[in-house]
């Protein structure tokens, strides 16, 4: 399964416009220097008081589809 890994920095005020219906999706540069686009409702689970912090790794299936994400730090 490809993995990439990342590191997010979101605003809380950055995601809210997820809970707005303003942003579906997140793109965002792996560490590797790809570019990547998710769904942005994958990361309400990691949604603290400061945003979204940390180094995530997104897995895909066969097909590129996102299939997971996990935080790594």
């Amino acid at each position: 399964m490809p993995t990439l890994v990342l590191d997010l920095s979101i605003s809380p005020d950055e995601f809210l416009r997820v809970y707005q219906g303003h942003a579906k999706a997140v793109s965002a540069q792996s560490i590797d220097g790809r570019r990547v686009q998710f769904p942005a409702a994958v990361l309400r689970p990691f949604l603290l008081h400061d945003g979204i912090q940390g180094r995530f790794e997104i897995h895909f299936d066969g097909d590129h589809k996102f299939a997971g994400i996990r935080r790594l730090t």
